[in-house]
């Protein structure tokens, strides 16, 4: 059976990595029969109407539909509005929706009691401005010093911060205005270093270790490296476990070193990037998960 898909980037971060992202995903799509089409959202209209409500490709093929999706985005208005109209999505919204807010990300892991750092959620603001005394006292009675605070939203590990004191503490709790976030136990085993597993369907495919001297994150866009690493069945059945849990058919789960050997769930990526795995291990996750498209399709 022939299939068409759309591969869905962001028109405002239409940049060379998720231009690649998408290439690597056509690629591994044409080896397997299946065409596709990279649309930026913004290349796509979503109209709204009780009886003629569509969404279209306004570059080519007018109102005609494609088979699945395949989301390298966040818009997860436009991913909800396609599964709506029948078609299948990967990841779905809801995947999209739970790995891009870290709050709930925490929040459906420890529903699955699946193993995170101690975290804290940060009340929400309405304006700039600290919490009462008594309420970061509580926090750092928790946490202890050095602790983390990260912001529900964000990438690439920028929105992360390490908190050494209290007058640190005080400080970018002001800064953070009205974005929500949370506090978090800073995990010294893991200074510089985790790992990221890349999970397609019920298998994790690959990984790697991403270790960094000169930053307390792992993340390579901050200076990180990547080594490959060899999975054991535990870290594969957790990488497995966290990615059902938010529902998603493919993700990138990175994992912090903990006490006594003992691994954590640090992040779930929906639309991890693939290259860097690719050229570290020599594992295309794109052939990993159209293979797995074309049996979901086939269902």
């Amino acid at each position: 059976m022939n299939y068409n898909g759309w591969i869905i980037i962001n028109g405002s971060i239409a940049t060379d990595k998720f231009l690649d992202y998408a290439a690597m995903v056509q690629e591994a799509a044409a080896k397997q029969d299946i065409k596709t089409i990279c649309l930026k959202n913004d290349d796509v209209l979503t109209l709204l109407c009780p009886k003629n409500g569509y969404v279209s490709s306004i570059r080519n093929n007018g109102n005609i539909l494609p088979d699945f999706a395949f989301f390298i985005d966040k818009d997860i208005y436009l991913a909800r509005q396609l599964e709506q109209l029948g078609v299948r999505v990967f990841n779905s919204s809801k995947a999209i929706e739970i790995s891009d807010d870290k709050i709930y990300t925490y929040q459906i892991l420890a529903k699955h009691q699946l193993p995170i750092p101690k975290t804290i959620i940060a009340p929400k603001k309405y304006n700039a401005g600290s919490f009462s005394s008594l309420y970061i006292q509580k926090v750092i009675d928790n946490l202890g010093f050095p602790l983390i605070i990260k912001e529900a939203f964000g990438s690439f590990g920028e929105q992360v911060h390490l908190i050494n004191n209290k007058d640190e503490l005080t400080t970018i709790i002001s800064h953070m205005q009205q974005r929500p976030f949370l506090f978090q136990a800073y995990i010294e085993e893991s200074k510089g270093r985790d790992i990221r597993v890349q999970v397609v369907g019920d298998k994790a495919i690959t990984a790697v270790e991403r270790q960094n001297s000169q930053d307390f994150r792992a993340n390579v866009t901050n200076g990180g490296r990547m080594l490959p690493f060899s999975l054991q069945d535990e870290l594969k059945e957790l990488a497995v476990a966290a990615t059902q849990a938010i529902g998603a058919d493919f993700a990138g789960v990175d994992l912090l070193f903990g006490q006594d050997n003992t691994m954590l769930i640090c992040e779930i990526n929906a639309n991890a990037h693939i290259r860097n795995l690719y050229e570290c291990t020599g594992i295309n996750a794109a052939d990993h998960m159209i293979t797995y498209i074309k049996k979901e399709l086939l269902q």
